[in-house]
């Protein structure tokens, strides 16, 4: 079970902001505010997709509740864990792959997850079948010994969600998973993601397409500005836009810029 409540987090800005350039509502006193009021849930074999338009506060969302970030205000708890008392103990729990997550590109696939299994603390034998599982369900084993700096955007994004899961998470959050993926690609990192649910793993990805959340989402958060300006079903998010899913996320933004 994941639950986030009222996430809020600023950043200093680096130097003061042209007079003659438009503010965002969220810059003030030296900071920008990326993320103001965030909360909501996902339970057991629950995916939720987190929408957004760029700079809504998405990724900084998601790098709160994996504990790469500390929030200013508010919590997230990761199966009862509290992020913000405990986060060693709920980064133990989450698998996590953000958008600017790399690889290390003269280790061959297999080397890099295999890495990362052993900073989790894995036994070999464990590790071992638990990259054999892996590399079988996100079809990489033609390119398990290939180095990372020679392989397609594709096949990196396999292996970095591979790294991610190495040490069988019992959560998983995903940023733009699918982002710059040709369809094949990004159809075996979805049939994962159908697989996490089957297994009652609690999911979270953000995406900007929204057929994604169409075909596999629970649940649906949007954020707007920092904010959460809707978090319910899937289809109750479809009935904001009478049955289209497209027309609700352009309703609900549009409906939040004009408040």
């Amino acid at each position: 079970m994941i639950e986030v409540k009222n996430l809020f987090k600023r950043f200093r800005q680096a130097k003061k902001s042209d007079p003659s350039r438009r503010r965002d509502a969220r810059e003030g006193d030296g900071y920008f505010q990326a993320v103001r009021d965030v909360s909501f849930h996902c339970a057991p074999g629950e995916v939720l997709g987190l929408l957004g338009p760029n700079g809504a506060g998405k990724t900084t969302t998601l790098r709160l509740l994996a504990t790469a970030l500390k929030p200013d205000q508010g919590t997230a708890f990761v199966n009862g864990v509290d992020i913000v008392a405990e986060p060693m103990q709920a980064r133990r729990q989450i698998g996590f792959l953000s958008g600017t997550t790399g690889l290390y590109g003269r280790l061959t696939g297999r080397e890099n997850v295999e890495y990362f299994g052993r900073l989790h603390g894995m036994d070999e034998a464990r590790l071992q079948r638990r990259c054999d599982e892996l590399f079988e369900q996100l079809q990489l084993h033609d390119f398990a010994h290939k180095r990372t700096d020679e392989m397609s955007t594709g096949m990196k994004q396999k292996c970095s969600i591979a790294r991610a899961v190495v040490h069988d998470p019992k959560v998983i959050i995903l940023d733009e998973p699918t982002s710059g993926l040709d369809v094949m690609a990004a159809k075996v990192l979805l049939d994962f993601m159908a697989d996490c649910k089957r297994r009652q793993i609690p999911l979270i990805f953000s995406t900007h397409h929204l057929h994604e959340v169409d075909k596999l989402c629970d649940r649906v958060c949007v954020i707007n500005g920092g904010t959460t300006v809707f978090n319910d079903t899937t289809g109750a998010f479809r009935q904001r836009g009478g049955g289209d899913i497209f027309d609700a996320f352009i309703g609900v933004i549009n409906e939040r810029s004009a408040a």
